[in-house]
């Protein structure tokens, strides 16, 4: 913890930052769209669905490195015997968040927005996995229709927007949160036991959540999708940041490692992440631009559920008299999702070009600047918490 200090001038303005780099990603996709949709066509896929995006998992490599390097792996061992902050990270992602999720969603955009997404509109989704029923045949909410010679489902668009939200509520994320967690000066040994945990119970909990939400069966579990990502995205950067830690210090010695090495990683981690907002927006930028009130109608739930999911974990867990670095990760990775797993879903089960798949993107776009605002609330509210660190951090 010590390693990271004070924040730089840098980390102070990281919100301008991303701002300029979302920007600078909208106008990169306007101008540049080939080599947009070529970058965004990189991907490795699953049954058609693209799963992890190559240029994307090479920034979070970068982004999570600097971080796995800097882990001392005896804290590790320690913060795996932390069962207040584990069990409530678990108790919110899987008692709370999903059922405020679908709540949520389904207040703003089944009633509060309804009219203005549209009260008759209707989007074309997959048929559910071993469904065959004929045409004009009821399911749900939706009817059967034949779209070009295939079947498919015709539901309301606000419940497909519903869908993608629901998806994206049930994805606790395994990956980013490991960098919030780290600016926000948590205990990182406590947020990767945590990340594997949550990792380990989405392989069993997702499909049953999932399906019992979105109502269409036991959905199911895009096995391949999780592994996938959680080794690319984690378990990749974990292995070579261990690597990396055991062998400089074996070679050079803990001081040279300490007051050397890791300064030239300093400012890896960030600037890794703005060059994935930069990707992230010039891939997203056209949906941005063209459905600009349709992305503004998503976000809102989306926001709200984040910042009610963490106000609920930053209070439960001083109420717990939880320290602060135990309290930002515990409170942090309830708050985010892990998109990719979400927009992997949504492909498969309703399409590409769907309401879900759209409103999961959406969460991708929402999760960098909410979350580094979450970042910085927990940075100054530190004193909040009974056992502050002794490397609090003024802001």
């Amino acid at each position: 913890m010590s390693e990271r200090g004070g924040m730089s001038g840098f980390e102070r303005y990281l919100t301008v930052w991303v701002g300029l780099c979302i920007l600078g990603g909208i106008v990169l996709g306007r101008i540049a769209p080939d080599l947009a949709r070529t970058l965004d066509g990189m991907a490795i896929r699953v049954d058609g669905a693209p799963v992890v995006s190559i240029p994307i998992a090479i920034c979070l490599f970068f982004m999570m490195y600097p971080i796995m390097v800097k882990i001392d792996f005896t804290e590790v061992i320690k913060a795996g015997r932390s069962g207040k902050p584990v069990g409530l990270t678990l108790f919110l992602n899987w008692a709370i968040k999903p059922f405020t999720m679908y709540a949520i969603a389904m207040l703003f955009l089944g009633v509060l927005f309804r009219n203005l997404i549209g009260a008759e509109a209707v989007d074309l989704v997959r048929m559910p996995f071993g469904l065959d029923l004929p045409v004009g045949a009821q399911h749900g909410s939706g009817i059967v229709v034949l779209q070009e010679g295939i079947k498919m489902l015709e539901v309301p668009l606000w419940r497909s927007y519903l869908a993608g939200c629901i998806l994206l509520g049930i994805a606790p994320c395994t990956a980013m949160v490991l960098v919030w967690g780290y600016l926000a000066r948590g205990n990182d040994g406590l947020t990767l036991v945590m990340v594997a945990i949550n990792s380990l119970t989405m392989l069993v909990l997702y499909g049953v959540l999932g399906g019992f939400l979105l109502g269409v069966g036991r959905l199911p579990v895009p096995w391949q999708a999780l592994l996938l990502s959680i080794a690319i995205y984690v378990a990749l950067p974990l292995a070579a940041g261990f690597a990396t830690r055991k062998g400089i210090i074996a070679i050079k010695g803990e001081t040279w490692f300490r007051e050397k090495f890791l300064h030239l990683l300093t400012p890896v981690t960030i600037t890794a992440l703005l060059v994935t907002l930069v990707l992230l927006f010039s891939f997203k930028g056209d949906v941005i631009i063209a459905r600009p009130l349709t992305i503004l109608w998503i976000a809102i739930p989306l926001f709200i559920q984040t910042m009610l999911i963490f106000w609920l974990g930053y209070g439960a867990a001083r109420m717990l008299g939880l320290s602060y670095e135990d309290a930002a990760p515990a409170a942090i990775i309830g708050a985010s999702n892990h998109f990719e797993v979400a927009i992997a879903t949504a492909t498969m089960l309703f399409g590409l070009s769907s309401g879900a798949a759209l409103a999961t993107v959406v969460g991708v776009l929402i999760e960098v600047p909410v979350m580094l605002m979450l970042v910085r609330i927990g940075l100054r509210t530190q004193h909040w918490f009974t056992a502050p660190s002794e490397t609090a951090v003024e802001v």
